[in-house]
């Protein structure tokens, strides 16, 4: 397994269990002490996105693929936690990143 494979595995692990996360805050299951493992998992995420898009270019796949995804990363805290338009941006973004993993894994 190539080395940006592995991290396309990873940070889909680590978007995995911040949308659960967010999700269980979202419908209320969780209130205390769930913010800090939030916004920890979500740098993770961002920095492992990032990281797979530089092995994914350095190995010579579609790196461009996992942009998207990372831009909508980026823009996640303009939105308001709670709101919809802050769960429908993680949805679009967890999309975004599906498909680009998709994409840069075969080729």
């Amino acid at each position: 397994m190539s080395p940006h494979h592995l991290a396309l595995l990873v940070t889909a692990a680590l978007l995995s269990a911040l949308l659960a996360l967010g999700l269980s805050l979202q419908l209320g299951w969780r209130r205390d002490a769930a913010r800090w493992p939030h916004h920890a998992l979500f740098f993770l995420t961002c920095a492992g996105t990032l990281l797979s898009v530089g092995l994914a270019w350095r190995a010579g796949a579609a790196a461009w693929a996992l942009l998207p995804a990372l831009a909508l990363l980026l823009s996640m805290p303009r939105t308001r936690p709670g709101r919809a338009d802050h769960w429908q941006r993680a949805l679009l973004g967890a999309a975004a990143f599906t498909a680009g993993a998709l994409t840069s894994w075969g080729t």
